[in-house]
């Protein structure tokens, strides 16, 4: 394949998330929301939120043992974004329940409330509702970020991304 390494990463990332192929029909697709996702910076705030970033960064030696190739040793330095952390934790969250990651993935995004196909893309509201999950300017109950909660157990802002997904299971009795 001739298509420049990150096109071919990005189209792999998307892989992940996107069960069938996509449609061309733009209020059926969500490329642009993928492609802001991963133009987006995963910046975390709360100590232990770097294991999550460190896992979205992984998927990047999948991605080259998957393909049989070296990665630029630059690609080690570069931030991890928005969509491979998405990703990265919709596969641990696989893992710790009987939901498929591609499920959690879209369900994230949902509660982040930016599922927007490219037909109603909106940048704007979308980067709005990135800054107020990145930066934690949500709810106390989750409500803005990843795991709105009807009864938290404490103010989630503060709470580690791992840790509020725990509890999120307990709150929405979604335990395996």
């Amino acid at each position: 394949m001739n298509e420049p390494l990150e096109n071919e990463y990005f189209r792999w990332l998307c892989a992940k998330v996107i069960q069938n192929k996509q449609p061309s029909t733009p209020s059926l697709t969500y490329w642009k929301l993928l492609n802001l996702l991963h133009s987006t910076e995963f910046a975390w705030i709360v100590l232990g939120d770097d294991n999550r970033a460190a896992d979205g960064k992984e998927l990047r030696s999948d991605f080259a043992f998957e393909c049989k190739i070296k990665l630029p040793s630059e690609w080690n330095l570069m931030g991890c974004s928005v969509l491979e952390m998405l990703i990265a934790f919709s596969r641990r969250a696989e893992f710790d329940t009987d939901v498929p990651a591609h499920d959690w993935f879209w369900e994230f995004i949902e509660n982040l409330n930016i599922k927007y196909s490219d037909a109603e893309f909106d940048k704007g509201l979308i980067e709005d509702a990135l800054t107020v999950f990145l930066w934690r300017n949500y709810n106390k109950n989750g409500r803005g970020g990843l795991f709105p909660m009807d009864n938290p157990q404490e103010d989630q802002r503060s709470v580690e991304i791992w840790y509020q997904f725990a509890q999120y299971l307990v709150d929405q009795d979604r335990l395996p």
